[in-house]
This record gives C-alpha cells, sequence and structure tokens, in this order.
C-alpha cells in the first residue's frame, strides 16, 4: 500500500480517520476553553498550563493500570465509548460554579481514559490495513492530528471570544458525540484481539513481557526519551520569542508535516533502516543552533529541519510491530502512545527548570544535547533487523505482510 488512493479505499480506514480528527479536534477546542476559564478563575499561569498539558502526566499511571484493557474489548465498542466519555467529562467541565478542583478531578480522569484510547485505536488501525500499510496510514493520522491541532487553536479562540469558554467546552462535547456517532456507525464489530477479562494485574504482566524484550526495550527508548526531550526545547518558545512565538510552533507543525509526508508516502522500504538513524538525530541536532541565540530566521529553518525528524518515530512503530505478536499490538502501541506523551511532561518540566535557572536558549542547548546523547547511546540496539526475525521466546509469531 503506496498511495493515498489505496489507503482510504480501504475498508474502515475513512471513519477510524474521521472519528481521529473529531476527537482531536474536541480535545483542542476544549483544552483552550478550560485553560482560559482556569486562568480567568485563578489568575495562575501554572494551573492554565496545567489544565491544557497537565493530562498528559497521568497518562503513565493509566499505562500501568488499565492498557490491558486496549486488547481484550471490542474495538467498535471501545472507540464508540471513549468518544461519549470524553463527550460527558468535557460537558461536566462546563458546568457554572464548578469549583476548580472538581475541574482538574475530571481532567486527571480523562488523562487515565486517554492512556487506553492510544492502543485502542492504533491497534485497530493495525487490523484494519495490513503490514505493509501501517506505516503509510500512521503517517496520515499524525498529518491530521497536526492539521487539526492548529486549525482547532485557530478556531478555538474565535470560539471562547463569541461563545465564551464555557460555550466552547459544549462545542467540544458536541464533537467528541460527534466522533462516538461515526465510530459507532462506521465501524465493523470485531471480537477482541485477546481473550480474558483485562485487570491491573494483566496490564503489569503484559508491560513486563513487552518490556523484557530487548528489541523492543531499545524502540521504546528511543520513541520515548529523544522526543521528550525535543519537545521540552518546543515549550520554550515562548519564553524564548514571545513577539514570535506562534511562527515557531506553526514552523514546527510544517516540518513534521513534511516529514510525515515524506516519510510515510515516498520514502521506499529499502531506504527506511537506512535513514532511521539519520532521521533520529536530526530530530535534536538543529536546536544546538539556539546555543548562538539565533536570529529568527535561522531559528525559523532550524525549528523546522528539526521537526522533521520527528517521522522517525513512523519507522520506529513500524519496528515496534515487526517484533510484536498480533494479540498484543493494541497494548504495544498503547504503551507508546502514553509513554511519548508522560516523557513529553516531563520534558517540558526539566526545560523549564534548567530555563528558569538559565535562560531559555541555554536550556533549549541542553535539551537537545541530551536528545542526541541519549540517541547515540541507544543506536547500537537500534541496528537493521535481520531480514528473517524470529518471534521472541515464548511469544506468538507476528503476521506476515501477507496475511
Amino acid at each position: 500500500m503506496r498511495t493515498y488512493r489505496e489507503l482510504f479505499r480501504a475498508p474502515e480506514f475513512t471513519p477510524l480517520f474521521a472519528t481521529g480528527s473529531l476527537s482531536t479536534a474536541a480535545s483542542t477546542v476544549s483544552g483552550l476553553a478550560l485553560g482560559t476559564l482556569i486562568y480567568t478563575a485563578t489568575g495562575s499561569p501554572l494551573l492554565s498550563a496545567l489544565a491544557m498539558f497537565g493530562p498528559a502526566l497521568v497518562q503513565v499511571v493509566g499505562a500501568a493500570t488499565l492498557l490491558s484493557a486496549a486488547d481484550r474489548l471490542p474495538p467498535r465498542a471501545a472507540t464508540a465509548g471513549l468518544a461519549l466519555l470524553f463527550g460527558l467529562c468535557t460537558a461536566a467541565q462546563a458546568v457554572p460554579g464548578l469549583p476548580v478542583w472538581a475541574a482538574f478531578a475530571v481532567l486527571l480522569g480523562e488523562g487515565l481514559i486517554a492512556s487506553l484510547g492510544g492502543g485502542v485505536r492504533y491497534g485497530l488501525l493495525n487490523e484494519i490495513l495490513e503490514r505493509d500499510g501501517y506505516l503509510l496510514g500512521r503517517s496520515v493520522l499524525n498529518m491530521s492530528v497536526g492539521a487539526t491541532q492548529i486549525c482547532g487553536f485557530a478556531v478555538g479562540g474565535v470560539l471562547v471570544t463569541v461563545l465564551s469558554p464555557r460555550g466552547t467546552l459544549l462545542a467540544g462535547a458536541a464533537l467528541y458525540l460527534a466522533a462516538a456517532a461515526v465510530a459507532r456507525l462506521g465501524l465493523s464489530g470485531r471480537p477482541p484481539r485477546t481473550t480474558g477479562r483485562p485487570s491491573v494485574a494483566d496490564t503489569w504482566r503484559t508491560n513486563g513481557l513487552l518490556w523484557s524484550s530487548v528489541p523492543r526495550r531499545y524502540v521504546y527508548l528511543a520513541l520515548w526519551v529523544p522526543n521528550g526531550l525535543i519537545v521540552g526545547c518546543e515549550s520554550l518558545y515562548v519564553p524564548y520569542a514571545p513577539r514570535h512565538a506562534g511562527l515557531l510552533f506553526a514552523s514546527a507543525a510544517l516540518g513534521m508535516l513534511a516529514g510525515d509526508t515524506l516519510t510515510g508516502r515516498f520514502l521506499p522500504r529499502r531506504w527506511r533502516e537506512r535513514l532511521g538513524a539519520p532521521l533520529r538525530l536530526l530530530l535534536a541536532a538543529p536546536y544546538l543552533a539556539f546555543a548562538l541565540h539565533p536570529a529568527l530566521p535561522l531559528a525559523v529553518t532550524a525549528v523546522v529541519l528539526a521537526s522533521v525528524g520527528y517521522s522517525a518515530s513512523l519507522l520506529l512503530q513500524e519496528r515496534l510491530m515487526s517484533l510484536t505478536p498480533d494479540a498484543l499490538s493494541g497494548h504495544a502501541l498503547g504503551l507508546h502512545s502514553s509513554g511519548t506523551l508522560t516523557l513529553q511532561g516531563v520534558g517540558a518540566t526539566l526545560a523549564g527548570a534548567v530555563a528558569q535557572r538559565t535562560s531559555p536558549a541555554t536550556a533549549m542547548t541542553v535539551m537537545a544535547t541530551a536528545s542526541v546523547a541519549v540517541t547515540l547511546a541507544l543506536a547500537p540496539g537500534l541496528r537493521p533487523l535481520p531480514t528473517a526475525e524470529g518471534p521472541a521466546l515464548g511469544e506468538t509469531p507476528a503476521r506476515s505482510p501477507s496475511a
């Protein structure tokens, strides 16, 4: 599967794409509205930032407790049910007079169940598409998230002004309900990928199984740590260039869009293993230029180039799927998604702490240097796989490309 036409002709990809796009739009506009509402009520920039990005830090708890359900629930029911639950939570946050602590309690609950959503969605993607189509499909979903967030923040700002923050939260709830309807009506009923009842014990057991494989462990670390450190760089755009932070964020989105397009659509299979390492280094190396406090044009160029490197995660996900049996695909991808978001929150916190004691440019350089160091340290464990890679001991073989 090499073209977008083939991708969207695949049964069920279009409703899955629409469900994800509607959910992203809902989370974007409602996050902006809630951040505005919390700031208005408290006057605290910290609480406002936590209202928008804090749930990512909670995903590690969900990854340790809920992920076994990702492969043990019927995908259609889980996808529609999660969207419906998010819609109800968002509507609850719009209730007039809701205390700030209650809004954060609802928000933390959303963060917990969001850790399950990634596993359900991407595990279903792995079922809908053949293995040679996963890279293209995931790149399109990534592109949709980036484009929807850009538009969502712009539209959300207008809605907050026109409808008020609470009205915008209700609009976000309506988008979640639309996503639930599309999932319920557009996806077909499928059985769970594996049997048994989900439990915390099963989550820990499967997490341990996934982590026990040395090749998978290298992939997870490469997906989580360098990415999180570079998100720390991005979290400092506002203090680095207060009047031009929007341009830097847009430049990062442009680089990510270009990287996902080139890697997902145009990169031949024979080049994927060869370009994986350069792309992982590209993610961080341009940020080293911030040691020189570059002027805006050079800073924009560095950000665009670095953000192209995010496409290395597509290649790492493809590698992860080749090392994971189908019965655990949802859990494995959910662990990747939750770990990535958690480390992004950690990276932003570390970057802010370093910037507090030094300067934004120095902190960005430190985070980029650490990302390069981690990438180089992990390189020996990410060498190209043999053409005939057998399953790890005690695991079932993964599906062949022709399945």
